[in-house]
């Protein structure tokens, strides 16, 4: 290859990137900090240099496709950052606002309201069994212990008290 003496040919360059392939790997992997970018980028070098026309007249081809490869890698790094922060504005307006409204507060509201009047009409155990179920997330061995009982009593204190505030809400509500 004529180094500085006419002008340079893409497939003479090309042919030069194939023989300095390890030293601009060398060299772009210490200016990315990657290796993998650097292949990436030298491939992509390599395939747009598939071209017909001629370079023009360089002084250093070598240095001329370190900066081609670096301009390259800083190009699709900027295309990445803008794609990745158009995905997180995307994602920002794709948020639903799945917080309750007024009415969906007020509905809530009242069904505490009516769920806390049901416990005070069961016997203390059968609060204590669903407390300890659906507050404490206990298991019904724990709770069979805590009260020395059977499982199976659990069990059934657990069905009562369930059937009862079912039947209190649809009567109050």
């Amino acid at each position: 290859m004529s180094e500085g003496y006419g002008p340079t040919t893409w497939a003479a360059l090309r042919e030069l990137l194939v023989d300095s392939y390890q030293d601009l790997r060398r060299a772009l992997t210490r200016r990315l900090g990657s290796a993998d970018a650097a292949d990436e980028t030298l491939h992509e070098l390599y395939l747009r240099m598939d071209r017909k026309d001629r370079v023009g007249i360089l002084g250093n081809p070598v240095a001329y496709l370190l900066a081609s490869a670096v301009n390259l890698a800083r190009d699709r790094w900027r295309t990445e950052q803008r794609r990745s922060q158009r995905h997180v504005v995307e994602a920002f307006f794709d948020i639903v606002d799945e917080s309750p409204g007024p009415d969906r507060i007020a509905e809530g509201q009242q069904m505490l309201d009516l769920l806390r009047e049901a416990l005070q009409h069961l016997t203390p155990r059968q609060r204590a069994i669903l407390v300890a179920v659906h507050f404490e997330h206990q298991s019904q061995a724990e709770i069979a212990e805590r009260f020395d009982i059977s499982s199976r009593l659990v069990r059934l204190e657990l069905q009562r008290a369930l059937e009862f505030c079912e039947a209190y809400r649809g009567k109050n509500s």
